[in-house]
């Protein structure tokens, strides 16, 4: 499993479940019905200080694993996307089968 964080742009039905991505240039559709759960943040660990009465998001944050392709014929990729919700910012947190992909 390879474990980062890159900026991607994500493509989101009225639901608010992303639909379709765009990593380093390519789009890719989501397959699968994606996953939900959120993550608590390391804010011990950060110098951020909140300001006053804001605190929803702060802690917990949206994570989502998608199975996505870039057409109908290429691999099937699983991807968790994490969703800093306040500002619609999505990265690229983990990718599930780069690992695999490298040793074959």
């Amino acid at each position: 499993m390879g474990v980062f964080s890159e900026a991607v742009e994500v493509v989101c039905s009225p639901a608010g479940q992303p639909l379709r991505l765009r990593w380093q240039g390519r789009s890719y559709r989501i397959v699968a019905e994606p996953v939900r759960w959120y993550e608590r943040r390391k804010w011990w660990a950060e110098e951020l200080r909140a300001e006053r009465g804001r605190g929803a998001g702060l802690v917990d944050h949206e994570i989502w694993r998608v199975q996505a392709r870039l057409n109908g014929r290429s691999q099937i990729r699983t991807l968790d996307l994490s969703h800093q919700v306040d500002a619609d910012r999505w990265r690229l947190i983990r990718v599930h089968d780069a690992v695999r992909e490298l040793s074959a």
